[in-house]
């Protein structure tokens, strides 16, 4: 195979690949990740959430979980993430995080992450509208994550008044991990995927001023890649494929929670953030939310606005810092395993380079995975509220 992708410009940036590797926490993607994938030349990610269970001898606990927002926002563990993402780059590619705008101390993960050294900020999980407030002046690259073409023009129509546009956008198809930009109910719908979504976004983009798209959502391989190069974008986001790397930062019994799911195990279900959120929906945690359970739950990290300390976690029936933390610890009883729809796709472990080497076409790309033609991923019945998306997904 011959690789024939352009290079990837951002700002001040150029990368050798046009391939950014999407954040994903809680420590998904930290130091060992975002540097590896750097190292090759390409954008390696560093998700700022839950820094504090990173090195929780740096930060105050209670009950085994970072008390309040300045601790599982730990300044001091993001600080040292970046910087050695930096590091294992050795000067190549680029390092930048992902900010959630739906994070409590949203402004502080910002000013903490240009100090420790990003080059490049992505934010969504809402509308980063004052980003380049809280960025100043700072030589960074600002990327607003969208879901549509009114959001790319909303974004940049506030972002102007501040004397900035986006260096570029993300447009994230609700195929995705974690949490969408979408209802349930458009997460199933024709005109709101990836493929449909992606010209009218892409015109939007040229009319301000010809900001570079990438795309993201459920891209798996140099096929993928391919079509939406043609299409007109700048690059490509991947996620999901990542985490079936070695150096992905996730423990080794997150990575055999992916390996061992199928199909029919990926769904949609309702988070505290009060975004669709997509993970496995087959591990202890979610039976238990699906069968009724609702044990009362005590915030303590505070970690995320819109669940308002606690409130929407005791109506879900979990808490998305306390379950994504286990997850990462490698405790599948309590834990939440975020993952893309094309999650069960992954059945082995590889290194970041030879991954990269198959997305960009350089290397012969054989990974096989078993297909469920039964399969039909709807919304996990999580009582009321869900109930309308999942007639509508089943029609």
């Amino acid at each position: 195979m011959k690789y024939s992708l352009p290079p990837l410009k951002i700002r001040n940036l150029t990368l050798k690949y046009p391939l950014i590797q999407g954040g994903m926490g809680v420590g998904i993607s930290w130091n060992r990740l975002a540097g590896a994938v750097a190292h090759t030349g390409a954008a390696g990610t560093v998700s700022t959430v839950g820094t504090g269970y990173w090195n929780t001898g740096n930060v105050r606990l209670i009950n085994g979980r970072p008390l309040k927002p300045v601790n599982f926002q730990s300044s001091k563990n993001l600080t040292l993430i970046i910087k050695d993402a930096i590091k294992r780059s050795k000067g190549n590619g680029s390092v930048g995080v992902n900010i959630l705008c739906a994070v409590t101390d949203y402004e502080r993960q910002v000013k903490d992450s240009i100090k420790a050294g990003a080059q490049y900020i992505i934010s969504g999980a809402g509308l980063p509208l004052r980003l380049p407030e809280y960025a100043e002046n700072a030589d960074v690259a600002l990327i607003p994550i969208v879901s549509s073409p009114r959001v790319v023009d909303l974004i940049c129509k506030r972002w102007k008044r501040s004397g900035r546009i986006p260096d570029a956008i993300v447009l994230e198809g609700p195929k995705s991990g974690g949490h969408q930009g979408y209802t349930y109910e458009q997460c199933f719908q024709q005109e709101y995927q990836l493929e449909v979504m992606t010209p009218p976004v892409l015109k939007s983009c040229k009319a301000w001023g010809n900001i570079p798209l990438i795309v993201a959502g459920g891209i798996w391989d140099y096929k993928d890649i391919e079509m939406y190069m043609d299409m007109g974008v700048a690059g490509v986001q991947i996620a999901t494929r990542f985490i079936g790397t070695e150096e992905c930062d996730a423990s080794p019994i997150f990575k055999q929670v992916i390996l061992n799911s199928k199909q029919k195990d990926i769904k949609l279900l309702k988070s505290p953030v009060g975004y669709p959120a997509r993970a496995i929906a087959t591990t202890p945690l979610i039976q238990r939310v699906v069968a009724g359970f609702r044990p009362k739950i005590p915030c303590i990290s505070n970690c995320v606005t819109p669940c308002d300390h606690g409130k929407e976690s005791n109506k879900v029936g979990y808490c998305i810092a306390d379950s994504l933390g286990d997850a990462w610890n490698g405790v599948v009883e309590s834990g939440l395993f975020f993952t893309g729809s094309n999650g069960y796709r992954i059945n082995k472990l590889q290194t970041v380079e030879e991954l990269i080497e198959k997305l960009m076409g350089i290397r012969e790309d054989t990974d096989t995975w078993e297909e469920d033609p039964e399969s039909d991923e709807m919304v996990v019945g999580l009582r009321e509220n869900n109930m309308a998306a999942v007639a509508s997904a089943s029609s």
